[in-house]
């Protein structure tokens, strides 16, 4: 990363990567520099007697920066304010170990010894994303043991980890979306060096890592922010979660300096791939650039000449995120598609309640789904009583992220299941090779490839009172679902702060063997969508579909030299087609139809699949996936043309 000079008082040049936080420098000791415009004074602390205090000198907008020649990598401080007794952590802290409340710790990130200097980035084409959380994804949550997995994910067809924010939180397990210290990687999954070696190791492999990042709020506990300055956060703006952050109102320069410095040191310090934003609608600026604009032409210039992948969770769906600056988006690349999920989720499980209502899992609104992306574009949503979404139509497939399943979307269900345990064998594979061969990018989530029996549930570890307050708005939120508010329901609610919640949504690696057709079923899907021309392709306009039954739809993904696939998708009864006035069911010119894949093999625990002769009647098989392609028959067509009168 580049080094910028910070000016001093006293016209004194200093040498740093980043604005504010502890940074070890060139010539020795370390350079301290902190926001913190409420104080008068700022004192470094150190732990021990062997490094004196330091007085920071105060610099305009409230800065205080110096450097201590005594203090070196690993050094442990605080700050006091204005001569008080209390000691504050660092809130750039490149490292808390031991927590959100002890001292912040001096890091040398120049010190790794990478070995990805060869590594070109991450695109927005043929991307298979993962979500994990590091915490659960093995038996010891640690960095270390999670890159151990990595290969068997290479070995399935993922491209790209996305992991659940890792920013350091208070207690001994959570989701990390209340993260409270920023810059420092949790202490509970290992060192940052962990953290920079599991990176390094995914790049070896050929895997990217994207990070999911929390720019909404802060978490309630270990937010020592105001200390330093109340407008960090807006008196404008509220979250869904508490206060936003400050990005336009009074004193926001740093603020906004603060958030968009993240995102450079994560992309420049942990050589990461780009970001998952959560919950960018509640993130509010009304300002001339939104921040989230900045942040992304801040990252993409830390990367250097890697390309990065920056994706947003954006719930009333709006375009403008991944459209580019100059047609005022914030220059993105990808958008999590919930109306993909709801339909889907309806079309497995014939449930549409709470937010589900809107959707009615017809074949309709899943070809439309992967036509245009969004099934909301402005159209009003009678759950939410309001206008929702924006216009997509121009945007390519790539623009969205879709999933049936993400840590969000299983939890909202009060047990946490898998829809391999919640959904109808044939239905949850018809949908999946539906996901998985559209041109949109497909995402898992962990353990999802193998069919794990893990729940993935809400849990956070917090003091008490706080707890309380957690396990009773957890309960709130789930009640929106009529199936969860009933008695015998919200007694089956685990508690997230009790220690086995946690430890039950870890995952069970030994069922990857035991469930070895499901894991199969799931790489020759990413086999076809990898190696196949057709279905490699992610350009707008590819593809087109028909509905053929109440529960059955036909695409077609159309190629050059009519080499055209057809993907069969019947979530009901067996279907006969016969006659089929369809035109997208008509072979290309001169051939005829063969079965290239079927969810219903009995490599996959299948029932087999009858033959398919589109000449006599088309017998598409209930709750199966059928892929079709070309081929010339052996007795050829005459040269008038097949079919013609």
């Amino acid at each position: 990363m580049t080094r910028n000079a910070v000016l001093e008082p006293g016209s004194k040049s200093i040498s740093r990567r980043l604005p504010i936080g502890a940074e070890p420098t060139p010539e020795g000791g370390v350079h301290f520099r902190l926001w913190a415009p409420k104080a008068r004074s700022v004192e470094v602390v150190f732990e021990g007697d062997s490094v004196p205090s330091l007085r920071l000198e105060a610099e305009p907008d409230g800065y205080f920066s110096g450097s201590s020649p005594d203090a070196g990598a690993e050094a442990l401080y605080r700050f006091r304010l204005d001569g008080g007794d209390a000691l504050y952590p660092d809130p750039a802290s490149r490292y808390q170990p031991h927590g959100p409340h002890g001292p912040s710790q001096v890091i040398a990130p120049d010190q790794f010894p990478w070995t990805d200097s060869a590594w070109k980035g991450v695109t927005p084409e043929r991307q298979v994303l993962y979500e994990l959380h590091v915490g659960t994804f093995t038996r010891e949550g640690t960095w270390d043991a999670a890159a151990a997995k990595l290969p068997q994910l290479v070995e399935v067809g993922i491209t790209c980890l996305e992991v659940m924010p890792v920013a350091d939180f208070p207690g001994d397990f959570g989701w990390g979306y209340d993260g409270v210290d920023l810059f420092a990687p949790t202490r509970l999954y290992g060192n940052p060096d962990d953290f920079r070696r599991f990176v390094d190791r995914a790049h070896a492999l050929g895997l990217g890592v994207i990070l999911d990042v929390v720019y909404n709020h802060l978490g309630p506990d270990g937010n020592y922010l105001k200390v330093f300055s109340d407008d960090y956060f807006s008196t404008r703006h509220k979250t869904d979660w508490g206060e936003a952050l400050n990005y336009d109102g009074k004193n926001s320069g740093p603020v906004r300096e603060f958030f968009v410095s993240n995102a450079r040191h994560w992309i420049s310090e942990y050589h990461l791939d780009g970001f998952r934003f959560d919950a960018t609608q509640n993130i509010y600026d009304d300002s001339g650039e939104h921040v989230l604009a900045a942040i992304t032409r801040a990252a993409r210039q830390a990367a250097g000449h890697r390309q990065i992948y920056l994706v947003a969770e954006n719930e009333p769906q709006e375009t403008c995120v991944v459209r580019p600056p100059e047609r005022g988006g914030f220059g993105m690349n990808g958008l999590w598609n919930d109306d993909f999920h709801h339909s889907a989720m309806v079309a497995m499980t014939g449930h549409n309640e709470a937010y589900f209502s809107d959707y009615f899992g017809t074949p309709q609104e899943l070809i439309s789904a992967v036509k245009w992306g969004y099934l909301f574009q402005g159209q009003r949503s009678c759950h939410q009583r309001k206008y929702r979404g924006t216009p997509a139509f121009d945007l390519p497939p790539t623009a969205f992220v879709n999933f049936i399943e993400n840590h969000d979307q299983l939890a909202n269900f009060v047990q946490g299941k898998r829809r391999y345990w919640t959904a109808a064998s044939g239905r949850l594979k018809a949908i999946t090779a539906l996901m998985l061969l559209s041109p949109q990018t497909p995402m898992f989530f962990q353990g999802q490839e193998w069919g794990a029996s893990a729940p993935f549930v809400y849990f956070a570890h917090h003091n008490p009172e706080l707890a309380k307050l957690v396990r009773k708005g957890r309960g709130e939120f789930l009640c929106q679902f009529p199936s969860a508010a009933t008695p015998e329901m919200k007694a089956c609610m685990p508690d997230p702060a009790d220690r086995k919640t946690f430890e039950m949504c870890r995952l069970d690696w030994s069922e990857r063997d035991r469930h070895i057709r499901t894991l199969q079923f799931h790489k020759d899907l990413l086999r076809l969508r990898r190696e196949d021309p057709v279905f490699s392709r992610q350009e707008r306009g590819r593809v087109d579909g028909a509905v053929l039954g109440p529960e059955a739809f036909v695409l077609r993904f159309f190629a050059d030299a009519g080499d055209d696939r057809l993907l069969l998708v019947n979530l009901g009864r067996d279907l006969l087609l016969n006659p089929s006035p369809e035109p997208l069911m008509a072979p290309p010119f001169g051939k005829k139809w063969k079965v290239l894949w079927s969810s219903e093999h009995p490599s996959y625990g299948g029932c087999g699949m009858p033959p398919i002769d589109c000449e006599t009647g088309c017998a598409i098989f209930g709750q199966s996936a059928t892929v079709l392609a070309p081929e010339t028959p052996a007795s050829s067509a005459s040269p008038s043309g097949r079919g013609q009168q």
